[in-house]
């Protein structure tokens, strides 16, 4: 088969190198440059604390044991990767199915199509009446909000392929197990880790909507009792965390990918 990782290898090819450090560096220095300007702007100005808290009193609203900061993180942060890691497995394994089956796609994909046109603030609502709230419930509505882009990126990567490569892999002997392996699934993995990194941002709007609508836990359900006080430092500081955890999770999926390419690359496809 050492022709057909010949025939693959331009797709290989595309893969972008890691970002360099002083590149990492500015990214960082930009952030920390925001918040010193934040701090400075407030105290300079005088902003009153309820309509901007300075990044000190956000810090500050940590020590507040009755937000139970940390349990709550870790309960928004066990909805928003559940979630995403459903909506990979079952969105990849469901485009792999539409792919290799025809009928099935014309049957059961404009259904699919249909049922992402419902407003998952809409849906959240039954969701939480037929399954009771909680972390499965918001999981659920994580996972409804995250799987569409996950299946329809990796289903259009799969249908990218060139024909004239899939024509060479066929005259060179090559069965449908490596021409998948060997071409199809290496030149889909663009499309399909771009619909893994649309999931990562939806998966912390699920969460966090269905801990808005009903929740006795997370960081949704912090920033409700923070609102009920008055306390916009907690529920800014709530809204930090929270982009903290949907970036560890964006983070997490742009290391993966570069792994997997590399891997695929040392692999000779």
């Amino acid at each position: 088969m050492t022709a057909i990782s010949a025939a693959s290898s331009p797709v290989a090819t595309s893969e972008r190198s890691p970002l360099p450090w002083p590149r990492w560096l500015l990214i960082v220095g930009v952030h920390v440059a925001l918040v010193v300007v934040w701090q400075a702007a407030v105290e300079i100005f005088k902003i009153h604390p309820f309509f901007l808290p300075s990044p000190v009193a956000m810090i500050r609203s940590l020590a507040k044991a009755e937000y139970a900061w940390f349990s709550n993180s870790i309960v928004t942060a066990q909805e928003i990767v559940g979630g995403y890691l459903a909506s990979t497995v079952i969105g990849i394994g469901l485009a792999l199915l539409f792919y290799w089956s025809r009928s099935l796609t014309a049957a059961a994909f404009p259904l699919f199509v249909t049922l992402n046109m419902i407003p998952k603030v809409a849906l959240g609502p039954l969701i939480i009446m037929w399954l009771k709230y909680g972390v499965f419930a918001n999981i659920l509505i994580a996972f409804s909000m995250c799987i569409f882009p996950v299946l329809l990126n990796t289903l259009r990567g799969l249908r990218e392929v060139e024909p004239d490569l899939l024509d060479l892999v066929r005259s060179l002997k090559g069965n449908r197990w490596q021409l998948f392996v060997k071409i199809q699934l290496p030149g889909s993995l663009p499309y399909i880790f771009s619909g893994l990194k649309v999931a990562a941002i939806l998966a912390v709007a699920g969460a966090i909507v269905g801990e808005f609508l009903a929740s006795d836990r997370g960081l949704g359900y912090l920033m409700v009792q923070a609102q009920n006080q008055l306390d916009t430092a907690a529920m800014m500081m709530a809204i930090v965390i929270l982009t903290f955890i949907g970036v560890g999770v964006y983070l997490a999926t742009v290391i993966v990918e570069r792994f997997v390419t590399v891997n695929v690359r040392d692999d000779g496809l």
